[in-house]
């Protein structure tokens, strides 16, 4: 039973881990889809801001620095997808896979001059981003000591806490302010905003940005957190599962992260039973897709996505 309950620990502790960053993602891609702007440019935000996360904090020797110049990242590419889409009115499809090509790349390009190398150099364990309840049971017996049930389950890194006040902080702001009034009817009735004296461009433009602001957030709780450097392939796959935690999540910041639970709680389940098992390892690594794709098959098609969304807004004369 005891080895029952560590087992479950563990299981959670690295859904803990594996959650922040697709939901730091989706509440970007919250803002962006509900504002009425597709962005499936979020995994190419993500990854610079995996690499702009590590290099802040090697040059820095300060996560928290290195996380907001992940986050600064990952805006400068929001700002390019808003301009495409809203100023130059582009297919949104087509600039958000723009973006999924030039940001890697970029940050290959940037890795090879500054390491010579595709991947950086390792974030040393004094500059990781720290445990906030770090030893917090050390001495304590029973599903309290170190190693136990509790220990597990809190012992995670600080980023899984802020990911977690965010939803809370953006439910507030798109339910209970006048800012997230105005986000919902850009998305839904642009025109109408627009006759009551709502800035739809300003609106779209902001709301975008931040996308990129916090899939840049994503991507360096991954590097900061879990793999502690950057390398091509430590995104993949984790910007279009956090779109689809959106789309499951009826794009709403508490729909959103229950997706992100799920499909880090399948993450916790593929590392859990990968060690030491005899299923191939390739196999087992499918499960958060497998599980993605079908949950795209089951909601997509009773989601319902803002009026607006993908829509060009073009300011009446």
């Amino acid at each position: 039973m005891d080895e029952l309950i560590k087992n479950l620990g563990l299981i959670l502790n690295t859904t803990l881990m594996y959650t922040p960053p697709l939901l730091f993602a989706a509440l970007g891609s919250v803002f962006s889809e509900r504002s009425g702007v597709v962005n499936i440019g979020i995994e190419g935000m993500m990854t610079i801001g995996a690499f702009a996360g590590v290099v802040g904090t090697l040059l820095t020797s300060n996560p928290w620095l290195g996380f907001l110049i992940a986050g600064l990242a990952g805006g400068i590419f929001g700002l390019l997808h808003a301009f495409a889409t809203i100023t130059c009115k582009a297919d949104q499809t087509i600039s958000g896979t723009a973006i999924n090509f030039l940001a890697p790349g970029f940050a290959i390009f940037l890795c090879r001059v500054l390491y010579d190398s595709t991947e950086t150099h390792s974030v040393d364990l004094a500059h990781k981003m720290p445990r906030f309840l770090k030893g917090l049971f050390q001495g304590t017996e029973g599903i309290f000591r170190k190693g136990g049930f509790l220990d597990n389950v809190f012992n995670t890194y600080a980023t899984a806490y802020l990911a977690f006040i965010l939803v809370a902080v953006v439910w507030f702001v798109f339910y209970k302010t006048k800012f997230g009034l105005r986000i919902r009817a850009v998305g839904e009735h642009p025109k109408a905003a627009d006759t009551l004296g709502i800035n739809v461009i300003r609106i779209r433009y902001i709301c975008v940005i931040l996308s990129g602001v916090l899939a840049g957030f994503g991507g360096a709780s991954v590097t900061l957190a879990t793999v502690s450097q950057f390398r091509p392939s430590v995104i993949t796959g984790q910007g279009f599962i956090a779109i689809a935690a959106v789309i499951f999540g009826k794009f709403k910041p508490q729909g959103a992260m229950l997706a992100c639970i799920l499909f880090g709680f399948c993450n916790g389940v593929k590392v859990f039973v990968g060690s030491g098992s005899a299923v191939s390892p390739h196999l087992i690594s499918m499960i958060p897709y497998v599980v993605t794709i079908i949950v795209l098959i089951l909601f997509v098609g009773k989601s319902h996505v803002p009026a607006a969304n993908g829509k060009p807004y073009e300011k009446a004369r």
